[in-house]
C-alpha cells in the first residue's frame, strides 16, 4: 500500500463482468479528474494464444489436464507484483498489451492473440488501476494483494458466471458450448486454488445472483438481465459505510447481515458510483497531501 501512489485492484474471473467495472471506474475517474494509468491481467500471461496452445497440448501429454490461465504457471505473477511493487513506491512500470481481436489488431498494429512489446507506464500519474485475474493474489510465491490499496472482487454465482462465459466465448470467439465447457472444465482446480482465495483478501466484493432459473447454465438461451437479477455488496470493513444513506439513494435496497447490501440488478452501476467514489476521492486527496 502507498499514499503518494495508490492502486486500485478489481479482480474477477473470465466471464465475471470485470470490464464493467472497469467503465463505471473511467467514469467516474473523467469526472473527478483523475489521471489513472492502467494495467491489464492479461498482459501478464505468459504465453500468446498460438503458445497456450502449444503448451496445453504438452501438458496434456505429460497427463496434465488442469493446466489454465488461471493458475501460476501460465503467467508471469512474479513480474506482476514487481509492477505493483515499483508502482506503490515510486509510482513507475512497465506493461503491455494482450490484442484479443481484430479490432484491437488495427489499433495497435499486432495479430489477435499475441502481445504488444513492453512499455513504461505514463508518468504524473494520481494512481494504479489494475484489473484482471490475479489482482488480489496471495501464493507461496507472491504477494499481489498487499501493494493495492482499494481491492474489488466482482464475483458472479458460479452458473451465471459460466453462463456468461458460455454466451461471450460462443458470440466473440466462436467457440462451441462444448468446448467452453472443456475449458471450464480445466481451469476448475486453479479457480478453487487460485481465484477463489483472493475474494477473502479483497475490500469490497460485488455478487451478482440471478433471480431466474440458472440451473443448467449450458442450455441458457440468454444472460439474465440486470432487472433478472440482485447485486451483493459485501464490505470487509463496513465502519464508516454510511448504510441509511446507500438505502435512501437505492430504492428496495436491504442489509442481509451487517456487512453486505443487497440492492436490484440494475441499480448496480448507481451504486458503484455512490459506494467507489469517496474511495477514490480519498485515495487521491492522501497522495496530494503527501505531494
Amino acid at each position: 500500500m502507498s499514499i503518494k501512489h495508490p492502486i486500485i485492484s478489481v479482480t474477477g474471473s473470465s466471464g465475471a463482468g470485470t470490464t464493467s467495472v472497469r467503465n463505471t471506474f473511467e467514469q467516474i475517474f473523467r469526472r473527478e479528474k483523475v489521471a489513472a494509468v492502467y494495467i491489464e491481467g492479461d498482459a501478464f500471461h505468459r504465453y500468446d494464444r498460438e503458445e497456450m496452445r502449444a503448451a496445453m497440448a504438452e501438458e496434456e501429454a505429460k497427463g496434465n489436464r488442469n493446466f489454465s490461465h488461471f493458475g501460476p504457471s501460465a503467467n508471469l505473477l512474479e513480474e506482476l507484483e514487481s509492477v505493483f511493487r515499483s508502482y506503490s513506491e515510486a509510482g513507475f512500470g512497465k506493461t503491455r498489451h494482450y490484442i484479443h481481436d481484430d479490432d484491437e489488431a488495427e489499433i495497435y498494429g499486432c495479430p489477435p492473440g499475441t502481445f504488444t512489446a513492453w512499455a513504461p507506464l505514463p508518468e504524473s500519474s494520481d494512481l494504479l488501476f489494475y484489473e484482471g485475474l490475479h489482482g488480489a493474489l496471495v501464493s507461496d510465491q507472491v504477494n499481489i494483494a498487499r501493494y493495492a490499496d482499494l481491492k474489488i472482487g466482482v464475483v458472479p454465482v458460479i452458473n451465471l458466471e459460466w453462463i456468461q462465459k458460455i454466451h461471450r466465448d460462443r458470440s466473440t470467439r466462436g467457440y462451441t458450448t462444448e468446448a467452453v465447457a472443456d475449458t471450464i472444465l480445466r481451469r476448475m482446480p486453479d479457480y478453487i486454488h487460485y481465484i477463489c482465495p483472493q475474494f477473502t483478501e479483497t475490500d469490497i466484493n460485488f455478487q451478482r445472483v440471478p433471480t431466474v432459473d440458472t440451473s443448467n447454465p449450458f442450455t441458457a438461451r440468454w444472460i439474465p438481465t440486470a432487472d433478472e437479477s440482485m447485486v451483493i455488496i459485501r464490505f470487509a470493513r463496513p465502519r464508516g459505510i454510511d448504510f441509511p444513506y446507500l438505502h435512501a439513494m437505492i430504492h428496495d435496497s436491504f442489509m442481509s447481515r451487517a456487512n453486505s447490501i443487497v440492492i436490484p440488478g440494475s441499480k448496480l452501476d448507481l451504486a458503484m458510483q455512490l459506494i467507489l467514489t469517496p474511495f477514490i476521492l480519498q485515495l487521491v486527496e492522501r497522495r496530494r497531501r503527501a505531494l
